[in-house]
């Protein structure tokens, strides 16, 4: 964890836990160690810190490539442990890269939507999603649904409101051989549209 991580990760717990009321449901699921994807609805910029801080040791994001352009986020998202890569097309080479690094038993975090939440709602994965999963669900792809984010800071504000925050946390997504196997763009629009709904599926209160 370097120290820019490290410092983040320490006061970001404090502000979520004690600014916005953070109730984690379902936190003993959580898989804290060993190779895994998590997928997540987008509903704000905090989604990220957000997940981050609920994990012991740190996890690395997939991130829209287009955040890198501007010279100052291509030096402070590596620090976040944030990856590029087109989640619209993505290539081999980012591909690859995100296949190393879950091979050597890292972490990570993707957004199927692709982008925040226009309205708060739970909308449709990007095409590519499903192609990502098909290539890299050897290991537990968990779900976990963001709730109140949107209201604390919703796209198009600058404006941060101290909403209560809830995330759920939920068992791992059962991919069957065939379909993780089958090709096709009807193949990756039905694992997009699998990992959507075991999100929404998720409880925001507790039962």
């Amino acid at each position: 964890m370097n120290p820019v991580y490290f410092l983040g990760h320490a006061l970001l717990r404090g502000i979520f836990g004690s600014f916005f009321q953070l109730r984690i449901i379902g936190y003993d699921k959580l898989i804290q160690s060993g190779a895994c994807i998590y997928v997540a609805n987008h509903e704000s910029f905090i989604d990220p810190p957000l997940l981050g801080q609920m994990f012991e040791s740190p996890v690395h994001f997939l991130a829209r490539k287009t955040l890198f352009d501007p010279p100052v986020m291509k030096q402070v998202l590596p620090l976040c442990y944030a990856l590029p890569i087109d989640q619209d097309r993505p290539d081999p080479g980012s591909l690859l890269r995100v296949m190393r690094l879950l091979r050597s038993g890292g972490r990570i975090v993707i957004f199927p939507e692709g982008s925040r939440s226009p309205d708060g709602e739970i909308h449709e994965a990007m095409p590519g999603i499903g192609l990502i999963i098909g290539k890299l669900a050897t290991v537990p792809v968990q779900p976990l649904r963001i709730e109140g984010a949107f209201e604390s800071l919703p796209i198009h504000s600058k404006r941060l409101r101290f909403h209560p925050l809830t995330v759920t946390v939920g068992d791992p997504i059962h991919f069957s051989e065939e379909e993780l196997r089958a090709k096709g763009r009807q193949a990756q629009l039905h694992l997009g549209q699998k990992i959507m709904d075991a999100i929404r599926a998720l409880p925001t209160e507790i039962e």
